[in-house]
């Protein structure tokens, strides 16, 4: 008679930090933003982008995401289940990276005095939780699923510790940055994932 593989307690417990239904996720090196310091508009000749991660898959386990500027990694907020970050920059082309067991990308083209909205989407790895960048766009903006996604999630934003910790881990962004970039450019183009225009509001 065959004996039942055992699944070692170390898999166990991932695969329950990773798929255990209903649980937010610790906010890490990040702070709630109060009600009275909540910001959904850009400033006056800048744009904004949201990222939301309403999901609860892969709670236990954040997200970075970082804005790829002259090839450098810059820190937009660790985004963990249940919450989003507001993120206020300059109009027109950007690129995007979160990071997880591995790095996705998104483009963007961004117009003045707009706001976007991003879902960060897990989705099982090796050994924990791989995220994706998808863009909300403008046939969606404003549907009653869009509006249950930000509801479902707090605002959060960066703190030092925030910065502190993409720097300690820095080495590692980059590597990801540099192996999985490769994979997403050579996509076609109608496969990487972007923000148009027309989609802010």
């Amino acid at each position: 008679m065959f004996q039942k593989e055992k699944i070692p307690t170390f898999f166990k417990l991932l695969l329950i930090a990773l798929f255990l239904p209903g649980c937010a996720g610790t906010v890490k090196n990040m702070q709630s933003v109060s009600p009275e310091q909540i910001v959904t508009a850009p400033e006056e000749g800048k744009s904004m982008v949201v990222f939301m991660r309403p999901s609860t898959l892969g709670f236990a386990i954040q997200s970075s995401v970082f804005e790829i500027q002259e090839d450098s990694p810059a820190l937009v907020g660790i985004v963990a289940a249940k919450t989003k970050v507001a993120y206020q920059l300059e109009p027109g082309e950007h690129l995007f990276m979160v990071v997880g067991e591995s790095a996705d990308f998104m483009s963007a083209e961004l117009e003045v005095n707009k706001t976007y909205y991003v879902l960060v989407t897990p989705r099982m790895g090796a050994l924990k939780a791989r995220f994706s960048l998808e863009p909300i766009h403008a046939a969606k903006l404003g549907s009653s699923q869009v509006d249950e996604w930000l509801e479902a999630c707090d605002w959060v934003e960066k703190t030092a510790a925030s910065e502190n910790w993409a720097n300690d881990n820095m080495f590692s962004i980059q590597e990801k940055q540099k192996k999985y970039w490769e994979t997403w450019i050579s996509k076609d183009i109608s496969k990487r994932p972007k923000l148009l225009p027309q989609d802010g509001r």
